[in-house]
């Protein structure tokens, strides 16, 4: 779907990004992770032209982007940024369909696909008449995201969409974006400095330090299988807590013991366990159901206790 080959760029005498390739697959989710000024955002901005770089090349479905006009390949890729980049001045209605109008789509298409879309982002109809200004950060993001998703394009790129949210809010829409069906398809790139975010996002990370890539890979993968110190040290401080969320009851199957307990509290085992360990702080035991019908009734002892099992074996491969 999207291929990047040894691109580079340069700022005066500064390489802002050296040499960088990686391939992102059809219906991918691959985050860009790094610290400030390590060049994830500059190599985000060159897949639509936004900046081009000195050397290297981006395909798009094979094809280079270098040889399309920049107008016509960004109006096929949604993107979203940390401020939502909404028009001060345009309503809501206008702000999202400000590329279908330019992909020259008629009223009620465009407005049959608005509705469509702030529905699914759980925007009531009534703040289509509404200015930006007049809503929370948290709708406002919203809004971005469905101007990104109006046209329903195939690739999605995400500058810290979720950057200028505060915590709560931040953690309440990522858990609205993961689930929303609408991006279940997309390719999606995201750009995020939040090591949380990208593990719960992420099917693959690409960690970048100073222009470069130091490793990509699964969640798992970079919890697990650090390339080097750089790695290991960039995840050291949250490699618990990131532990408990790669890690899926799927995984930890094995180590959770056969019970007669019953409950109507069911979960899929392939939620990961730190899900299952916030609903056990309201309830005092879970039932767990894997792809085979199969089912396990546990307490949140039980649950730590294969977690701490597994672990064991993560470390001891």
């Amino acid at each position: 779907m999207i291929s990047v080959k040894q691109i580079s760029k340069s700022f005066g005498s500064t390489f802002a990004v050296n040499q960088v390739s990686f391939e992102v697959l059809e219906g991918e989710s691959l985050i860009l992770l790094g610290t400030s000024g390590c060049g994830k955002t500059t190599t985000l901005k060159m897949i639509n032209r936004l900046i081009v770089p000195d050397s290297g090349e981006i395909t798009i479905h094979g094809k280079k982007i270098s040889k399309e006009k920049p107008e016509i390949l960004r109006r096929n890729i949604g993107y979203v940024l940390q401020n939502n980049g909404l028009f001060p001045h345009y309503t809501v209605a206008e702000n999202i369909a400000i590329v279908p109008k330019l992909l020259n789509w008629d009223n009620k298409k465009i407005t049959s696909r608005i509705n469509e879309i702030i529905e699914k982002l759980h925007l009531p109809e009534s703040y289509l008449a509404m200015f930006p200004s007049e809503l929370s950060g948290g709708q406002q993001q919203r809004v971005g995201l469905a101007r990104a998703l109006v046209t329903d394009p195939s690739i999605l790129l995400m500058d810290e969409p979720f950057g200028a949210l505060d915590n709560v809010t931040r953690s309440s829409i990522r858990k609205e974006f993961k689930a929303l069906e609408e991006l279940k398809r997309k390719t999606m790139v995201m750009v995020t400095h939040d090591i949380h975010e990208a593990f719960e996002l992420a099917d693959r990370i690409c960690l970048m330090d100073k222009g470069e890539i130091i490793q990509i890979g699964t969640p798992k993968e970079l919890l697990y299988q650090p390339v080097n110190k750089f790695s290991e040290d960039f995840l050291a401080s949250e490699k618990l807590s990131l532990a408990f969320k790669v890690a899926s009851l799927n995984d930890i199957w094995d180590f959770l013991p056969a019970s007669d307990h019953e409950t109507p509290n069911i979960i899929s085992s392939t939620e990961n366990v730190w899900d299952a360990m916030e609903k056990l702080q309201t309830q005092s035991r879970l039932g767990i159901k894997n792809e085979s019908g199969d089912q396990k009734n546990i307490d949140f002892d039980q649950l730590t206790a294969a977690f701490s099992q597994y672990q064991k074996n993560q470390y001891h491969e």
